[in-house]
């Protein structure tokens, strides 16, 4: 397997090997190109929709979750194993999001796979949180890391690459923009959710207050009486009217949270998987996000 730095070369520099392999390849290696695409497994859906937007038609990506399930609870299965062996490219967020990849490609006999690190150059907060897309400045980069492994891999659609990503790069500055007018004057600052602690690079980036109900980002771990007392609490003395819910995660804890406060529940996406139909849609990391600022706007009653 290659090693993770790929994601780290300059663009100067992925451009003069490109520019080399050209002149002494030529036209063999585009037809060559032209002929197959690259293999692309993806960990979850973020780096899916990412490499969608960055190859285009020049690659057949995969996602590694099923449809509807949920991220924190995944284990590989040898077929799981298997695709990625095969693969030309792995991309996965990083070792807080997935801890089961450094087993996994310790078994993997492809001297060929390029393994990309999507988190690198990325300095995570405090605590670790995995969930980094939703910080759209690193979601941009996320997306770079992404590019550079295509080129990489297949240096001839250099350009293409580029403007792939340029022009994804401009939609998530939009998505950025929105954000911060939407949530910018705003009754509440805090927003509560019933669901793991996965939205504080979210809240940071923003300038709000975000409080979990779950301690931790592992599936197995449950809020006790004291977490959910102490939010309750704090609902009243804010005169917070809404606690949000996760996607894949049962609302349970939310409703609990709701019926001691009078409060109502929405729904907050942290983009980690889609359900069947929502693939069968199309559906997008940024349609997802543009939803759940909507969703922000109505619980912290913003203007």
């Amino acid at each position: 397997m290659l090693p993770l730095q790929i994601t780290r070369r300059p663009f100067a520099l992925v451009t003069a090997v490109t520019l080399a392999s050209l002149l002494f390849c030529g036209r063999p290696c585009l037809a060559q190109a032209e002929a197959q695409k690259i293999r692309v497994v993806t960990s979850l859906f973020p780096l899916y929709d990412f490499a969608r937007q960055v190859a285009g038609d020049r690659a057949e990506v995969s996602l590694l979750l099923a449809p509807g399930m949920e991220a924190h609870s995944f284990e590989p299965t040898p077929a799981d194993i298997m695709r990625i062996n095969r693969a030309d490219i792995f991309i996965y967020t990083g070792a807080s999001m997935e801890p089961w990849v450094r087993d996994v490609l310790k078994g993997l006999d492809n001297p060929s796979l390029l393994v990309v690190n999507a988190s690198s150059g990325i300095k995570l907060s405090a605590g670790a949180d995995p969930h980094i897309w939703l910080d759209f400045s690193y979601a941009r980069q996320m997306v770079t890391n992404i590019m550079q492994a295509f080129v990489a891999k297949d240096p001839e659609y250099l350009s293409t690459y580029l403007a792939n990503t340029r022009a994804y790069h401009v939609k998530l500055a939009e998505l950025d923009l929105a954000f911060r007018k939407g949530l910018a004057n705003c009754a509440q600052r805090t927003f509560i959710h019933g669901g793991h602690f996965a939205f504080g690079y979210l809240a940071a980036r923003y300038h709000l207050e975000f409080l979990s109900a779950y301690p931790g980002f592992a599936a197995n771990t449950e809020p006790g009486p004291r977490d959910l007392a102490r939010l309750t609490q704090i609902m009243h003395q804010r005169g917070i009217k809404y606690v949000y819910c996760d996607k894949f995660i049962s609302p349970r804890i939310a409703s609990v949270i709701a019926q001691e406060t009078g409060a109502e529940v929405l729904l907050l996406n942290g983009a980690h998987n889609l359900t069947k139909e929502e693939m069968a849609q199309g559906i997008s990391f940024i349609s997802i996000m543009e939803d759940n600022l909507q969703q922000l706007k109505k619980g912290l009653e913003c203007q």
